[in-house]
């Protein structure tokens, strides 16, 4: 690598708000993959080696849905085969819970969160600040397990049962956050819950209060006792849930996602409050601008979400798709690297 990633001190600075960095940290890695590039593969590989990964990401080995290791049959979310194995059905559409009557039978083979496997791999410390990661939090397992059309009416029709499996997945964060802490050496936990939409929330702020935030809390809570940072992902225009996911306590929030919410207002609003892991848009700008838009994109999100006293990391908004060129790769990791660095002197100048 030709330029020097930040340490696990710089990093938590920022993220507390108690000063910037030499330059804005970049995490770019976690979102791309060489192999995504195709023939051009090694071209973007040798980019990824060349610039920066202020932080070293940490998968955890999380239960499927249906689908148990050899080691731990009983470790999946329910304690039966999938019906779907054959069948060519949207993710969103897959229905595991069909009735809330099979929830007594689930909850009695819930996973162990003691399951050795649950960490795969344990990298040694080189300095770099150390972010555990998983994906669907609570609305995404929902609907996970009870298909999308079920899970927005179970608010409705059925609040006992969604109760019932939110404290039992409670109580499975509870334990594998302090099993991330203690294995791990932790800093910080990245979860996701997409609870926006293009336009808007998927549900309301009562929902949210009444469903979720309680549930939240006793994690983000759990995660500070044990000296860890809580990050959230949530695509699609969460504006509604900013100043309750503040309140809670939430760390760190990306991606603040392009098109679908005002950054400047998000960014007045809430700025001072929150670091925001400003995500690039991987829908229009990525796949269809050039690399000089690339670059002016780049300077829009620092200027726009920069604060002296940090509170701002970049790094896509998704996931990096094959019809990114290599140039507007080089042109994101290049700009965010320089202006970056430009950025903060210019503020310590002032």
């Amino acid at each position: 690598m030709s330029y020097e990633a930040l340490t696990r001190e710089q990093m938590i600075s920022v993220i507390e708000g108690k000063g910037c960095a030499s330059r804005i940290p970049m995490i770019y890695h976690f979102w791309t993959h060489a192999d995504t590039f195709g023939e051009r593969k090694q071209e973007a590989a040798l980019l990824l080696d060349e610039y920066p990964n202020d932080a070293l990401t940490i998968p955890f080995n999380m239960p499927a849905v249906f689908d148990a290791p050899e080691d731990d049959p009983e470790y999946r979310w329910v304690n039966f085969s999938d019906p779907y194995k054959d069948q060519n059905v949207a993710l969103d559409a897959k229905t595991a819970i069909t009735d809330w009557s099979l929830l007594d039978g689930v909850m009695e083979n819930f996973p162990n969160p003691y399951y050795p496997g649950l960490f795969p791999h344990n990298p040694a410390e080189n300095g770099k600040y150390r972010l555990g990661t998983f994906w669907y939090f609570y609305f995404e397992r929902l609907w996970s397990l009870r298909g999308m059309t079920n899970s927005l009416m179970d608010f409705y029709t059925d609040p006992e049962s969604v109760h019932r499996l939110f404290r039992g997945f409670t109580d499975f964060y509870k334990v594998v956050l302090e099993r991330s802490k203690k294995e791990l050496n932790l800093d910080g936990i990245l979860t996701s819950d997409d609870i926006g939409t293009q336009t808007g929330p998927f549900f309301s702020l009562a929902i949210f209060r009444e469903f979720f935030k309680p549930y939240y809390k006793e994690i983000i809570d759990k995660a500070h006792s044990l000296g860890m940072h809580f990050w959230l992902h949530a695509c699609g225009n969460i504006e509604l849930f900013l100043p309750d996911l503040i309140e809670l306590g939430i760390d760190v929030i990306h991606p603040i996602q392009k098109y679908t919410m005002d950054e400047k207002k998000i960014a007045e609003k809430y700025g001072k409050d929150i670091c925001i892991w400003a995500g690039f848009d991987v829908q229009q700008t990525i796949p269809y601008g050039t690399p000089d838009e690339v670059r002016k994109e780049v300077r829009f999100m620092i200027d726009t979400y920069f604060r002296p006293d940090g509170r701002l990391m970049l790094t896509a908004g998704n996931g990096i798709t094959s019809d990114c060129k290599v140039e507007s790769l080089e042109a994101l990791l290049d700009e965010t690297y320089h202006y970056g660095i430009e950025k903060v002197r210019d503020a310590k100048l002032l």
